[in-house]
């Protein structure tokens, strides 16, 4: 899995991760050889106008700058003009196979690290600004021209406007980039890329990156579910106050050593990371699947490959599994299978023994029917 690739410039995974990876810029010429995207404009166009689709339209005229947001109707593109505006449309992996695919070529990154691929569209002059994301993200060029300009300042205000755009944005280097290039940036560089030409598409691969404080709420969240302690608040030994609006020192003490009590270990916190990382959006709807028996899901896993729903994310932490923020109830006969699944989203089950299946149909039955997992 280490070996050099195209995709990183000739660099191995790891000297990649080494070397950039939250550290610095790298510009990759032809990081897939070949590449011109994975859809037209008009698929993109049809996409956000689909309602369980995330989508924004964003022009700059007269100096402000304007946002709308999906789902559209076709005549939402028709008065926009050949400058000057971006159609943004988020999460194309859970949409498109040959998208997730994409994604599946960063597997040297965590899955849970992973977030969605965007697809932006522009005509000439079309861009979002000057900003900076929180994360790390690969701007991967499909159709068209890009001028991409790049700064690693310190100065991260932001104008008073409908999207986050940097007061002053002062560009240190700059590259025009073609079918199949690519940009790595690590979080809170600064960036602009403006469409040069005609049908400018952009293929953005983001990695999530929470905050500590939302991380430490969520984990405190989960406690409150997890964590059961016994007891009731008790005095025995109460005394008399001057002043029965004082909070007292005894009360204090009691309280907090009751709440130093609250203790966790790290089986808990990758019990938590394995629920919070697979936890879908909350724009994210599963269809159920045609309701059939467990004898006969069985049956088609003889006949027929499983695979994750391209909606789904499943991780896992030595024995442990979660699928879409569940976890999975596993035994040990059944590990290498499922963690094959969690790493490549696919299973061919019709190789596997009838042992096997029966053991698949018993973890992931309820998962099929809840369209989390497909069989074809």
């Amino acid at each position: 899995m280490d070996k050099p690739l195209s995709l990183l410039g000739g660099l191995t995974p790891s000297a990649f991760l080494r070397d950039y990876w939250q550290k610095k810029p790298l510009l990759i010429r032809a990081a897939l050889p070949d590449f011109t995207g994975l859809l037209s404009p008009n698929d993109l166009a049809g996409l956000a106008c689909e309602d369980d689709v995330q989508s924004r339209l964003i022009q700059h005229k007269n100096k402000k700058w304007n946002v709308k947001n999906g789902p559209f109707d076709d005549a939402a593109f028709a008065n926009l003009g050949e400058k000057n505006w971006t159609l943004l449309v988020q999460s194309v992996n859970q949409h498109l196979p040959q998208a997730a695919a994409l994604l599946a070529l960063f597997n040297f990154i965590s899955h849970a690290r992973l977030d969605d691929l965007m697809v932006s569209y522009a005509p000439d002059g079309g861009g979002v600004g000057a900003h900076f994301d929180s994360y790390d993200v690969f701007l991967l060029q499909g159709s068209g021209q890009r001028k991409w300009q790049i700064s690693a300042q310190a100065d991260l205000a932001l104008e008073d406007a409908p999207i986050k755009i940097l007061k002053n944005f002062k560009s240190e280097q700059e590259w025009l980039l073609e079918a199949a290039d690519m940009l790595y940036l690590p979080p809170h560089y600064a960036h602009c890329g403006t469409a040069v030409g005609d049908d400018c598409m952009t293929y953005s691969i983001g990695f999530r990156a929470p905050k500590t404080q939302e991380l430490q709420h969520e984990f405190l969240n989960y406690l409150q579910d997890n964590i059961a302690t016994e007891g009731m608040y008790a005095d025995a030994d109460l005394a008399l106050q001057t002043h029965p609006a004082e909070i007292s020192e005894a009360m204090l003490k009691k309280v907090s050593a009751s709440l130093q009590k609250i203790t966790w270990g790290e089986d808990d916190v990758a019990d938590f990371l394995g629920k919070y990382f697979t936890e879908p959006k909350h724009d994210v709807v599963f269809l159920p699947a045609r309701k059939i028996s467990k004898v006969d899901f069985t049956k088609k896993l003889a006949q027929k490959s499983l695979h994750l729903n391209l909606k789904s994310q499943m991780l896992f932490h030595t024995e442990h599994f979660y699928l879409n923020g569940e976890k999975l109830s596993v035994t040990s006969t059944l590990f290498a299978e499922m963690r094959e699944l969690a790493d490549t989203k696919t299973l061919q089950t019709p190789a596997l023994s009838a042992n096997i299946h029966a053991a698949l149909g018993d973890v992931l039955y309820a998962a099929y029917l809840a369209g989390f997992v497909d069989v074809d």
